[in-house]
């Protein structure tokens, strides 16, 4: 890799990786399906919904027997009123975004939440200081799918994948930014876990946020 193709930016995903939101994103699972006549499984149950786009764990959690656009909306409702904050900053995460501003990475926000969310969580929790910019899906669907969100963010920059790095603790983090030809960082204090980040082929794997700089850094 030349030093003009230096990677430079960290592309980095919300739930998960910087804020643990399962109380909110759980709780307001679990209320729609009440809502939609369902017993919902006990909460600890859930933590699989957390990463992926949500129509398709109510698509998957229905089975077919409901309307999932409106578990979706219920979802929102709740959701929308109390459960994004219903979440906290990973300890470290912070310093990880400010120590990699510090060596002059370019840090973009890259979530398949409806954005109307995501900037709100960054606003609360004192995050949007850290971020040249910030993408995520749209409420009807668009950009939900991680590669396809990713290839926007790569047009709408003028980025090129060999400049960028995605930082993420679920597979669809990995198999996004691969199809864009980008490696990804593991954030193994989220919810995929050792062995889904590896399988999906996460160049490197990190245990805690301190330990991300240094990771970019070997990447670049």
């Amino acid at each position: 890799m030349t030093a003009e193709s230096k990677r430079n930016v960290l592309l980095v995903d919300l739930d998960g990786t910087l804020t643990e939101p399962a109380e909110g994103i759980v709780g307001s699972f679990r209320h729609a399906l009440e809502a939609m006549g369902l017993a919902p499984p006990p909460a600890a149950d859930l933590a699989w919904i957390i990463g992926p786009p949500l129509r398709r764990s109510f698509a998957e959690m229905l089975g077919g027997a409901g309307n999932v656009e409106e578990a979706l909306r219920i979802y929102r409702a709740r959701y929308g009123a109390s459960g994004l904050f219903e979440a906290f900053v990973y300890e470290g995460a912070p310093e990880m975004l400010e120590a990699l501003r510090g060596e002059g990475v370019r840090l973009v926000l890259c979530t398949s939440k409806p954005s109307i969310y995501a900037k709100r969580i960054l606003e609360r929790f004192d995050l949007s200081r850290f971020f040249d910019a910030a993408y995520s899906a749209d409420l009807d669907g668009r950009f939900e799918d991680k590669a396809d969100l990713i290839a926007h963010i790569l047009a709408d920059r003028v980025l090129a994948p060999e400049n960028c790095v995605m930082l993420g603790d679920r597979k669809h983090d990995v198999i996004g930014a691969s199809r864009n030809g980008i490696p990804t960082i593991g954030a193994l204090w989220g919810y995929g876990g050792g062995a889904e980040l590896a399988a999906a082929g996460a160049a490197v794997l990190c245990a805690r946020p301190a330990d991300v700089p240094t990771a970019f850094a070997q990447l670049s």
